[in-house]
């Protein structure tokens, strides 16, 4: 009988190793293109990105980079750099669900979730209305 509880008590553990980490998904990540390097962080028991590096902070006449497609005009003079992306996600059963994700290229925000690959990819998923129908990106840890 104790060999059974103690090779019980190995599997529950196991199994427990297996779940995600809640804060596995900070750090810093490069998006899908290259272009961007998103830092993930934690404000009390929510989840927030902001754009930490740019490949190209300027622009091609040496200005930095605005958020010139903001819907809100008082905000398109916010330098690229420094923005906050990423807002109010919360972990749910070995995801991130319930979050925001802006677009600065298109000025329009997402619904978004976002799970971590067994690979340890990061999958976004940004969508409007139902999951279903939204694109999904693939984001690499940055070590």
């Amino acid at each position: 009988m104790r060999y059974i509880s103690m090779l019980l008590l190995f599997t529950v553990i196991s199994l427990t190793g297996v779940a995600q980490n809640k804060d596995a998904i900070l750090g810093q990540w490069i998006n899908s293109t290259g272009e961007a390097h998103v830092e993930i962080f934690k404000k009390g028991t929510k989840y927030y990105g902001k754009i930490v590096w740019l490949k190209t902070e300027k622009d091609e006449k040496g200005i930095v980079k605005t958020d010139l497609k903001n819907p809100n005009a008082s905000l398109r003079s916010k330098p690229i750099l420094g923005m906050e992306i990423l807002k109010d996600f919360v972990y749910d059963d070995d995801k991130w669900t319930d979050g925001k994700i802006y677009d600065p290229k298109s000025g329009k925000t997402y619904s978004c979730n976002m799970n971590i690959k067994d690979n340890g990819d990061l999958n976004m998923r940004g969508y409007v209305g139902i999951s279903l129908i939204g694109r999904t990106e693939v984001w690499k840890r940055i070590k």
